[in-house]
């Protein structure tokens, strides 16, 4: 026996369950890539690093708000039932937890874009340039 099958596989109907609300609450960098790439994005992107890595390279469409800035003011120009996605450095990072914990608090729908800026760089996706070189 394998440390994989020591402990039972989940019943299908509960790794459905599952499985089908972790994306309640998670989209990935391809999804999120190609809503933005199709201009179809019905949300909003935010970089929750701080404003110093924001500039050494980001996600196109990204809008910089680090986590500890995210409060009800920030969030005032959007309506109460925008979808916020946020990132940060990659898996290593819970800095997009903490983004999501902050925006739920106040109410507001929100996923995290799983692997963050790693993430999309494995992807082969292209990072906005750096501020200095727009």
């Amino acid at each position: 026996m394998s440390h994989v099958t020591a402990i039972c596989a989940a019943r299908s109907t509960d790794a459905l369950a599952h499985f089908q609300s972790s994306l309640q609450f998670e989209t990935d960098c391809w999804d999120v890539h190609d809503a933005l790439s199709t201009q179809t994005a019905d949300f909003v992107l935010l970089d929750v690093r701080s404003p110093v890595l924001y500039a050494t390279g980001h996600v196109p469409g990204a809008i910089n708000l680090p986590h500890g800035k995210i409060i009800e003011s920030k969030l005032a120009a959007w309506p109460p039932d925008t979808l916020f996605v946020t990132y940060c450095a990659g898996p290593h990072c819970n800095g997009a937890t903490r983004g999501a914990i902050r925006l739920a608090q106040l109410g507001r729908p929100v996923k995290l874009m799983i692997g963050g800026l790693t993430g999309w760089i494995d992807e082969g996706f292209d990072l906005a340039k750096p501020s200095s070189e727009a």
